[in-house]
């Protein structure tokens, strides 16, 4: 299994990241600590340099294995199940442009927090058919692309909790493109076994996020990342574990700690 770790290409209001901004030094950072990809949290596309990204990791030997799209939804409000159709259709673009971005770089666009809330006023039918079509829309962008919906848990969002709900969604969408991303810190909360659920999931894992219980670096809390990797095993998985962990008890440490303790698992 190959690692990376999450990193924001700008500035965010998202505590789970360990380096925001500085994008060179950043990535430069997570090279040195041995990871073999960088997981970019993008907000807007159009604000990178692209051709400086791309020459950037070329320096480096680092690949990218996934694009988060969820500070479009933290910092500017778009979702894809929005009551407003014209934040909808911005929604729908940009993620459009996160998937034109993933073409060139070779990577899974993730479907997180942007897909929305349900909220009280509307039922889960109306807002999962409102979900369903902007990622066949989305997804049509480019077929070679892979969307991965993460299953988050409650207190998060109302919205595709556990990967059994995200599944069936993904099973009803009925596209190849379209696959899940399983996250073991919301697993924690949501799963009564995140082994079982990983073996459900089989091969419409498209890629996984890794953090401890408490959401720091893992071995820091209580998952047993054993069985996690066991089940990823099983099912053949040869993606990335990407970590998006708290830069606790600072960035430098956590990162290194988080690669640390998973080599000694993986190999």
């Amino acid at each position: 299994m190959q690692l990376s770790i999450v990193i924001s290409t700008q500035p965010a209001s998202f505590a789970a990241l360990l380096y925001k901004g500085n994008l060179d030094e950043n990535i430069a950072r997570v090279s040195s600590l041995g990871y073999d990809g960088v997981e970019l949290a993008v907000r807007d596309p159009s604000l990178l340099d692209v051709p400086a990204l791309e020459a950037l990791l070329r320096k480096e030997n680092l690949v990218v294995p996934a694009i988060g799209t969820g500070q479009a939804f933290g910092e500017e409000g778009l979702s894809l199940t929005d009551p407003d159709e014209q934040i909808r259709l911005k929604a729908i673009d940009r993620i459009k442009a996160q998937v034109r971005l993933a073409r060139r770089l070779g990577a899974v666009v993730i479907i997180g927090l942007i897909r929305g809330k349900q909220g009280r006023e509307r039922s889960a039918d109306q807002v999962e058919s409102l979900l369903i079509e902007a990622l066949r829309t989305c997804a049509l962008e480019d077929q070679t692309v892979k969307l991965a919906i993460e299953a988050i848990n409650r207190y998060e969002t109302d919205l595709l909790n556990t990967v059994a709900s995200a599944l069936r969604l993904v099973e009803e969408l009925g596209m190849d493109n379209v696959g899940l991303l399983l996250d073991t810190f919301h697993m924690n909360i949501e799963e009564p076994s995140p082994s079982t659920s990983i073996m459900a999931a089989g091969d419409r894992v498209f890629h996984v996020h890794i953090a401890d219980s408490n959401r720091w670096y893992p071995g820091a809390g209580h998952i047993n990342f054993g069985e996690i990797v066991d089940a990823l095993d099983k099912i053949g998985y040869e993606g990335f574990a990407s970590a998006e962990i708290m830069p606790l008890p600072d960035p430098v440490t956590a990162s290194k700690k988080a690669v640390e303790y998973m080599r000694d698992l993986t190999g």
